[in-house]
């Protein structure tokens, strides 16, 4: 529970800093693809995307969490992937730029945002553990 609160903070903290500082909003997908693009006055993204993935490895090397476990094919993680960044692309951004970053501004558009991809990811649970579906 404790690594929850922390987590939880850290992302305020970042998501905040980030606006403080450069302007921007912590949306990841905005900042993954910035990274895979580069242009050269955004070369903060990289160190951006580093650390989302290195922050997860340095908690399991010091035992903070367990791995992960997945029950589930190949098949549907590729095609929750291909939906999740459809979902980014049409709603024009993803939970962590909607959810963290709109709604901690008062966005009309991030909280309809929200709403409707955690009525979604509710959906979604209820139809793979009631109905077998995926």
């Amino acid at each position: 529970m404790l690594q929850v609160v922390i987590g939880g903070v850290m992302i305020g903290l970042a998501s905040a800093l980030l606006m403080a500082t450069n302007g921007r909003i912590a949306g990841i997908s905005s900042i993954v693809h910035r990274a895979f693009f580069f242009r050269g006055e955004e070369s903060w993204t990289i160190w951006f995307v580093l650390g989302l993935m290195l922050g997860p490895a340095v908690m399991l090397l010091i035992g903070w969490v367990s791995p992960p476990t997945v029950d589930i094919g190949w098949g549907s993680i590729i095609l929750g992937g291909v939906l999740v960044g459809m979902g980014t692309k049409i709603g024009s951004g993803c939970t962590s730029g909607h959810g963290v970053c709109g709604m901690g501004r008062f966005s009309a558009r991030s909280v309809v945002a929200v709403v409707v991809f955690m009525s979604v990811g509710v959906m979604t649970v209820l139809l793979m553990r009631l109905g077998g579906v995926l």
